[in-house]
């Protein structure tokens, strides 16, 4: 009679453990494909910077603005050097405190996407 009960007994533990393991297969192989998913978007995004960079340099070949904003932020350190612009320098600063913000918020965009909004990130840091 034991004999008769072990029978059924091991074979509905064998037919949940065989369940247990297809349900742990299943999550696996869905872990590894949301991997894969977020790898291909990873790389997508990747791939679409690098090309963004290429073209923006293309872009920036025959531009001067580049090199006339480097040359704008370097005036008032020049000055700054000369003796008896100083003052000017000062001012000037003093001067640039009073603009609206929404006139700063517009000069760092302007900085930011002729250097790279990527860079300018990277330089000032994410929030």
């Amino acid at each position: 009679m034991l004999t008769a009960l072990i029978g059924p007994i091991a074979s509905i533990a064998s037919t949940w453990l065989e369940g247990r393991v297809e349900k742990t297969k299943a999550k696996v192989k869905a872990d590894v494909a949301k991997a894969e998913a977020e790898a291909v978007v990873m790389q997508k995004k990747a791939t679409g910077e690098i090309d963004w960079d290429l073209k923006m340099a293309d872009a920036s070949v025959s531009s001067w603005k580049d090199e006339w904003l480097v040359i704008l932020f370097s005036i008032p350190l020049i000055l700054a050097f000369i003796p008896g612009m100083e003052d000017i320098v000062s001012r000037g600063f003093q001067q640039l405190e009073q603009i609206p913000e929404w006139y700063q918020y517009s000069l760092g965009v302007i900085v930011a996407a002729s250097f790279g909004v990527r860079s300018a990130t990277k330089l000032f840091g994410k929030k």
